[in-house]
C-alpha cells in the first residue's frame, strides 16, 4: 500500500513539472525576446519561432482567424510565466483557420503561453496613441487557469490568517476573533 502511494506521489510531482507546450516547440523556440528589437528590424526575425507569455487585453474574431492582443510577460524554459520581471510592451497573435478562440473564454486579464512564428509588424491604436505591434502566428497556445480576485488573498497572506478567519469566531492567545 505504501509503495502505491509513493508511486502516485512521484507521478503527481512529475506531472506538475511538465512543460505547458509540446517539447519540440520549446526546443526550437526562442525565449524572452525583446519586442523593441523585433519592431526595429522585423525582416531579420521573420519566420522564427518564439515562446511568449502574455496577459490578454482583447480577443477579436476576424475573417483570417482569432486575433489576440496581449501584454508581454517573460517565460521560463518550460513555458511558465515569470511574474517577477517587468512587462515589456504588447503583441498581437493570430490563430488562423483551424478553430475559434472564443472571446468569452479568452477574455481580458486571462494569462496565456504560446508558441508563435513571427510574421511581421502591424500598426494599431492604444487609446489615442499609434502603436506598432509585433505579429505572431500561433502554432500552439496554453490558457492558464483563471485566478479569482479572492484567490490573491491566499497568494500573498496564507501564513498570517487561518482560512476560517472571516467566517467563524475563534479564540487564540490574544483574544476572541471573528
Amino acid at each position: 500500500m505504501k509503495k502505491n502511494r509513493l508511486i502516485i506521489l512521484a507521478c503527481m510531482i512529475i506531472i506538475s513539472c511538465a512543460p505547458v507546450l509540446r517539447q519540440e516547440l520549446l526546443k526550437t523556440g526562442s525565449f524572452n525576446v525583446r519586442l523593441s528589437e523585433l519592431k526595429r528590424d522585423p525582416d531579420a526575425d521573420k519566420g522564427r519561432l518564439f515562446i511568449l507569455g502574455g496577459i490578454i487585453v482583447e480577443t477579436t474574431v476576424t475573417a483570417d482567424g482569432s486575433l489576440i492582443e496581449a501584454i508581454y510577460v517573460h517565460t521560463d524554459s518550460r513555458g511558465y510565466l515569470r511574474r517577477i520581471e517587468p512587462l515589456n510592451g504588447r503583441f498581437l497573435a493570430i490563430f488562423k483557420g483551424r478553430e475559434l478562440l472564443d472571446p468569452v473564454i479568452f477574455h481580458e486579464k486571462r494569462e496565456i503561453t504560446l508558441a508563435g512564428e513571427f510574421i511581421g509588424t502591424q500598426r494599431g491604436m492604444i487609446g489615442e496613441m499609434e502603436y506598432v505591434y509585433p505579429l505572431f502566428e500561433i502554432r500552439e497556445i496554453y490558457l492558464w487557469e483563471e485566478v479569482k480576485e479572492r484567490d490573491y488573498y491566499y497568494l500573498y497572506a496564507p501564513y498570517y490568517y487561518p482560512p476560517w478567519h472571516f467566517r467563524y469566531r475563534y479564540y487564540d492567545p490574544w483574544g476572541w476573533h471573528y
